[in-house]
């Protein structure tokens, strides 16, 4: 190759794009205006989606949390990024919380958020609709925040190699680490678990 002048074209590496926002569907105000506080379970959520790569394909995670304790609350992992994702991470976020009428659920502008499933999903629910604003990742700093540890602490460094292990890697991450084992210095070194039962015995 070199005698002949060829040069190896190097492939850049490719990370699939999870937040389309050039839609025509309606968007949510911004009711949460970055205040990522809350004086009780289920009053603001904020969710987000990353990609998750295996080596059969890329996988996509939503998750819920709940900003009162940042404990994940519902999520999601599907091969496919669509609405689905999003409202089959919602929906186990109802089932387990019963949230009552009025929390925020605060997202980015993406058409999976947008949608009128989960429009409707929210408006049945009670729930008021918050989007951040346009490429503002600081507005939904909290899931950046935690799509950055689980990325660090979960996944291993020799990578994932079928969609079932990393399904088995998200569900032992969130389920027996990250809500009942993992401390937060900002919950005074409770896991979020705790965080919410020592708030209940003080009420």
């Amino acid at each position: 190759m070199r005698q002949h002048g060829l040069k190896a074209k190097k492939k850049r590496p490719f990370r699939p794009l999870t937040t389309n926002s050039t839609h025509g569907l309606p968007v949510a105000p911004n009711v949460l205006q970055q205040d990522f506080t809350a004086t009780a379970p289920n009053q603001k959520w904020v969710s987000d989606i990353t990609y998750v790569w295996t080596a059969q394909s890329w996988m996509y995670l939503c998750v819920v949390i709940d900003l009162y304790a940042r404990r994940v609350v519902g999520w999601a992992l599907m091969d496919t990024l669509d609405s689905m994702l999003v409202l089959t991470a919602l929906r186990r976020a109802i089932r387990q919380r019963h949230p009552p009428p009025g929390l925020i659920f605060h997202s980015d502008r993406g058409c999976q958020y947008a949608s009128h499933a989960i429009s409707q999903l929210l408006s049945l629910n009670q729930m008021r609709q918050s989007m951040s604003r346009t490429g503002n990742c600081y507005d939904n700093a909290v899931s950046e925040s935690w799509f950055s540890g689980f990325k660090t602490e979960a996944i291993p460094e020799g990578g994932i190699h079928t969609k079932v292990e990393a399904y088995a890697i998200v569900f032992e991450h969130i389920e027996a680490f990250y809500n009942t084992v993992r401390p937060h210095t900002a919950l005074g070194f409770l896991t979020p678990a705790a965080f919410e039962l020592h708030s209940v015995v003080i009420a």
